[in-house]
């Protein structure tokens, strides 16, 4: 078989790589293939592994040999499935291989916005302590999670997680879901009361057309005065102007971002300029133990489609 990774450096690195792939036969690794470079790239593929890549009739029309995509990831939208089943490729993603790293990385956002480690570490490095008349310097707030509202927009594996976690730090969970859920760490409501009763909102929902710019200028006006909003979901669940409007106008009190509509981030991004915005590159997901998990799983579904029982179909 012939297997070609169109953005393997989405994924590989130093640590984690891509050998695993090489008991299907010969692997072609490129880095970050542009667009216009795809078709050429697969044009004698029988297997394409991608993250990112943008596959649909154009970047596949020189793939006669074609019979199956695997995808890095959970995620699928770039990824044409209508045309995929109508030639016949079967398409696999790789679900639920991030979930404890996303709410780990959820957490860290939070307990920054409230803890302000940073901040301190650099006081410390500064100098400053040594200066300091006391032994504990209140320089910069200090807040409890203790007793906060905690809102979840999607109760699926990674929402259920965050839930757990945000139930241990004793605080009281609601969470906002499409379908009922009987979760024990929290309550289910309604949208609208999220909106209002939650001092966090953390998202954890896919990006589709229901979901895309639900949180814009209305819904962060209906927010608490002060609230944290936290997104490790997809930057298109948010405006990020309205964002900015919130975080500006002292609304909110800070955000928590780790997804963007484009990304990399683009050189005019508003959000560069936001006060109280903490924001980190999309690697919520991305720690070794995931990568390597990730590809584990990836290895998995290629095994199982060339012995006739595929999982994780998506099309």
């Amino acid at each position: 078989m012939k297997i070609v990774l169109t953005d393997a450096q989405t994924v590989v690195d130093t640590i984690v790589s891509a050998d695993i792939l090489k008991e299907f036969g010969e692997v072609t690794q490129y880095g970050l293939l542009a667009y216009e470079d795809v078709a050429k790239a697969i044009e004698n593929a029988d297997i394409v592994v991608c993250n990112k890549t943008l596959l649909n009739e154009y970047s596949m029309r020189l793939a006669k040999n074609l019979k199956y995509i695997g995808l890095f990831a959970t995620g699928y939208n770039n990824i044409d499935t209508d045309y995929c089943r109508k030639i016949g490729v079967t398409v696999c993603n790789a679900g639920s291989y991030s979930t404890n790293a996303v709410a780990q990385h959820t957490f860290a956002l939070i307990l920054e916005h409230f803890n302000n480690t940073a901040m301190y570490d650099k006081y410390v490095h500064d100098g400053r302590w040594k200066r300091s008349p006391t032994f504990s310097p209140f320089v910069y707030p200090l807040n409890e999670l203790y007793g906060k509202t905690f809102g979840i927009v999607g109760m699926g594996a990674i929402g259920q997680a965050v839930a757990k976690i945000a139930d241990a730090f004793g605080m009281n969970v609601i969470f906002y879901n499409r379908s009922e859920k009987n979760i024990p760490y929290g309550r289910q409501t309604d949208f609208e009361t999220l909106l209002k009763e939650s001092d966090i909102i953390s998202v954890h929902c896919p990006l589709n057309p229901q979901s895309e710019n639900m949180f814009n200028e209305v819904s962060f006006a209906k927010m608490k005065q002060g609230a944290l909003f936290v997104n490790t979901a997809r930057g298109g669940v948010m405006s990020e102007q309205a964002l900015f409007n919130a975080l500006e106008s002292g609304h909110l009190g800070g955000a928590c971002i780790d997804t963007l509509k484009v990304e990399p981030m683009e050189e005019n991004c508003i959000l560069m300029q936001a006060k109280n915005c903490i924001m980190t590159p999309h690697i919520a997901w991305a720690p070794v133990e995931t990568r390597q998990r990730l590809m584990g799983i990836v290895a998995d579904n290629i095994r199982n489609f060339l012995n006739g029982t595929p999982t994780n179909v998506v099309n």
